[in-house]
């Protein structure tokens, strides 16, 4: 008796999309957590703007702090900031962070094929 393997290509797509997702918002509120311990401190409105978020229809995810110095901030090497904190406050933690990212996502994922 021969056995046909069918591939249901939608289907897995179907099962998978919702865990991308999931996982992309997971690991982008992971590296906002790893920011959030050197993003630079005035009076603290920097830190308080970070957001994490997903776009479910690109399977894209980011991190962004929203106030009118942000990008400045983060990339101004020669300014000054409080011990531990730093310019670069998103690009570091997430570059450090490569793993732990592609784990948490794959995490979803395996979750999602149980």
């Amino acid at each position: 008796m021969p056995y046909t393997l069918r591939f249901n290509g939608a289907r897995v797509e179907r099962a998978l999309r919702p865990a991308a997702a999931r996982g992309a918002f997971l690991a982008a509120e992971y590296v906002l957590g790893e920011s959030q311990a050197v993003v630079p401190l005035d009076e603290a409105a920097l830190s308080r703007s970070g957001t994490a978020s997903v776009d479910e229809a690109t399977l894209t995810s980011a991190v962004s702090y929203d106030t009118p110095y942000a990008a400045r901030q983060h990339e101004e090497l020669t300014w000054q900031h409080a011990p531990g904190r730093q310019a670069k406050y998103l690009e570091q933690p997430l570059n450090e962070a490569r793993q732990q990212v592609a784990a948490i996502v794959a995490a979803e994922l395996r979750r999602a094929l149980r």
